[in-house]
């Protein structure tokens, strides 16, 4: 049988000159920092300076979070990336029935500005970068920050980082949506407004095709969906009457990376070169960074096995080599034990450690671009676009992100691919090192990081004590100011920040939207 990629697509044993026949260098490639991007967005890109290297941690208190963050800094992380648990995802408070038994687990819990400042204590928020993994409730963590940071005396101006604030993703592959998709895309738009004249360094929106490769997605779909969502979101702001180089430099992407190394690296190449074109030609950006597909990589967790955990080390430094080469703007190398646990104080430093290997101990910061001009990477790059390309063609076709959304068509198409490769796995086509082959009789002890369940009934304290200290009718018309503007057209961040310093908390300023705006309730449910 012959061998094919990761997204389906024929992988020849042996690739030369036949195959790039044709083939116009200063078209398809140009040069590094130029149009169409293909070689990376920055002339020098990492023989400057290296990428920025970030890890995604948060769990249980925020003092806890706080502690790992600095011990994080103190082993030379560049950038913090905040993980939130279930409930803050979702915009309930820890005292809510939902967020029962999941306060804490997979990220931290934040219900409050008090949470926030103990979250960010002892952080001079102008020396760091951050970047906040939350979506639907976006607007409301930004705003925290932006508010902890002031009490530093930092202003707003100089505050750097990026929420993801990507909710298409959400309705296709993750799940963690609260408004319906055009109230979202209305409070995504204010973001953009509200950014552009508060906070011109933040990255408004991270579109994220990590979640949907997470699921199943092939790397065609993964950039396909993921550039299709854009799209939209552009669209979205043009519509409401921004100049698209008002907002696009600030947009950020968010890939994952998988052992696939080749296919990997023509992925990114591909997805830079179709963003270029897509907003030039059909948005008519004359920004140069408007042009540019500025992304965060994070290895794939979804590769990782619980079975001789330690074999983990060897897939992330792999994945991560991929994300480099490749040439991502910041990288997140997971932990070899988490598939079993949150990540130990021991696993985070590890994986911290394989990126300060890659970046100073090998040669692959010392030119930019290497693989420019391979036969296989650049036949693979020109493959996945094409492939990328004719899926977004289908979306386009459907309406646009949105309207395909709703028919379930990509998350129809991920699923698809996740079925395929688990059928490959279980008949052993696909070898799982450890897994389905090489595996052990007997596997190691391992003793994982628990998260203190008594955590729910101190949120909830702290929530009680909160209610009882604040004005409440100070909040309750800061409250009423927030469903005005969500009612009307006037942006509803102002609002949502003067309720967030009068110690609303992130659940009641969530209701007061759900109030207007309603839930979404997917329509293949009934």
């Amino acid at each position: 049988m012959a061998r094919q990629t990761e997204s389906g697509l024929p992988f020849q044993p042996v690739y030369g000159p036949a195959d790039l026949e044709g083939w116009d260098p200063a078209e398809r490639l140009g040069e590094p920092g130029a149009y169409p991007y293909t070689r990376g967005v920055y002339p020098s890109m990492y023989t400057g300076r290296p990428w920025t290297m970030r890890q995604y941690a948060g769990f249980g208190t925020a003092a806890e979070s706080n502690e790992r963050y600095k011990q994080l800094i103190a082993a030379g992380t560049m950038g913090l990336s905040v993980a939130f648990d279930l409930p803050t995802q979702m915009g309930y408070d820890s005292d809510h029935p939902l967020a029962h038994g999941e306060v804490g687990k997979v990220g931290v819990a934040i219900d409050s500005i008090d949470d926030m400042r103990v979250l960010f204590g002892g952080i001079p928020l102008d020396e760091v970068s951050t970047s906040m993994t939350i979506n639907a409730p976006a607007a409301v963590l930004l705003l925290l920050y932006q508010l902890v940071a002031e009490e530093q005396g930092v202003p707003a101006t100089e505050l750097t980082g990026t929420i993801q604030n990507d909710v298409l993703k959400e309705y296709i592959a993750r799940g963690t949506y609260i408004y319906p998709p055009a109230a979202s895309l209305r409070l995504i738009t204010d973001i953009f407004g509200y950014c552009r004249e508060e906070m011109p360094k933040w990255n408004t929106i991270s579109i994220s095709g990590y979640h949907m490769a997470e699921a199943g997605a092939t790397p065609a779909q993964e950039i396909a969906f993921t550039l299709a969502d854009g799209i939209e979101y552009v669209r979205a702001a043009v519509a409401s009457g921004m100049d698209v180089d008002e907002f696009a430099p600030r947009l950020a992407f968010f890939f994952v990376s998988r052992t696939t190394l080749l296919e990997e690296v023509a992925k990114f190449r591909a997805a830079r070169r179709i963003w270029a074109r897509v907003m030039r030609e059909e948005f008519g950006a004359k920004d140069p960074r408007s042009l540019m597909l500025r992304f965060h990589t994070q290895t794939a967790g979804v590769q990782l096995t619980a079975q001789q955990p330690e074999i983990n080390l060897v897939r992330v430094a792999v994945q991560g080599l991929a994300a480099v080469l490749g040439g991502t703007q910041s990288l997140h190398t997971n932990s070899f034990d988490e598939a079993i646990a949150l990540p130990t104080q021991k696993a985070a430093r590890l994986a911290l450690r394989t990126q300060q290997v890659l970046a100073y101990e090998t040669d692959v910061t010392a030119t930019v671009d290497p693989f420019a001009g391979s036969y296989v990477v650049e036949s693979l790059t020109d493959d996945v676009e094409a492939a990328a390309v004719e899926l977004m063609r289908q979306v386009e076709d459907m309406g646009g992100a949105v309207a395909a959304i709703e028919r379930g068509f990509q998350k129809g198409e991920i699923e698809r691919s996740a079925y395929a490769v688990q059928q490959q796995i279980d008949s052993g086509e696909r070898v799982v090192v450890g897994v389905n082959r090489f595996t052990v009789d007997e596997e190691e002890h391992y003793d994982p990081l628990r998260v203190d369940p008594a955590i729910g009934d101190e949120q909830c304290a702290r929530l009680a004590a909160l209610r009882a200290d604040r004005d409440q009718a100070a909040v309750d018309a800061a409250l009423d100011a927030v469903k005005a503007a969500a009612r009307g057209t006037d942006n509803v961040l102002h609002p949502l920040r003067d309720a967030l310093r009068a110690r609303a908390t992130v659940g009641e300023v969530s209701d007061a939207l759900r109030e207007v705006w309603g839930l979404y309730v997917p329509a293949d449910v009934f």
